[in-house]
């Protein structure tokens, strides 16, 4: 990993991996306009942490297309191993989502070892990613992208299942983790 990024045009760079990404939300999207539109409290605060995300998502996907992978090398075989298991997590959770009626909690699945598998599955690609070109940018800004995730995404979704499920999400959360393998935390919703 050097200080200064790499920037090469290239065939092999890791907008290869990013791909299965942009299907993924365009059938994320796809899956969301079917769905009843979320309204609120918090809903202005949702939508601007929501904006920066994707404008960090664009910036990652722009900064791939000149990343080239590090092919051959260990760290390629890092990145991809814990690339492909997030790829799959993710198009699983969208399929659970998918298969959900409207007017119900989506609890199968993915969505029963997380709250949040779609972001989960985002943060260990974009991990992976930058295993595979070993770019600390890539990573910092991964990091980034999953704290705002974190903190201001999460925080307000939460409130707005809870006021729209009531106590099948309540139940939901204390039997489910909001991350994979992080403990819930004992609050209660």
């Amino acid at each position: 990993m050097s200080l200064i990024p790499e920037f090469e045009l290239g065939l092999w760079n890791a907008w290869i991996f990013i791909l299965p990404l942009i299907l993924a939300s365009i059938f994320g999207a796809r899956i969301l306009r079917k769905r009843k539109s979320e309204e609120g409290s918090g809903v202005t605060k949702w939508k601007i942490a929501s904006m920066l995300y994707f404008a960090i998502v664009i910036l990652l996907y722009v900064y791939s297309v000149f990343l080239p992978l590090k092919l051959n090398t260990i760290w390629f075989a890092i990145g991809a191993l814990i690339y492909l298991p997030a790829i799959i997590f993710l198009f699983i959770g969208l399929l659970n989502f998918a298969s959900t009626p409207v007017d119900k909690l989506v609890t199968k699945g993915a969505y029963s070892v997380s709250r949040n598998p779609s972001y989960v599955s985002d943060f260990l690609i974009m991990i992976g990613i930058g295993i595979a070109c070993l770019s600390w940018v890539f990573l910092l800004v991964a990091v980034i992208e999953f704290l705002l995730l974190r903190y201001y995404v999460v925080a307000v979704e939460e409130p707005f299942l809870l006021e729209n499920y009531g106590n099948a999400y309540r139940e939901y959360v204390n039997r489910t983790s909001r991350w994979i393998g992080i403990p819930k935390s004992e609050k209660k919703t």
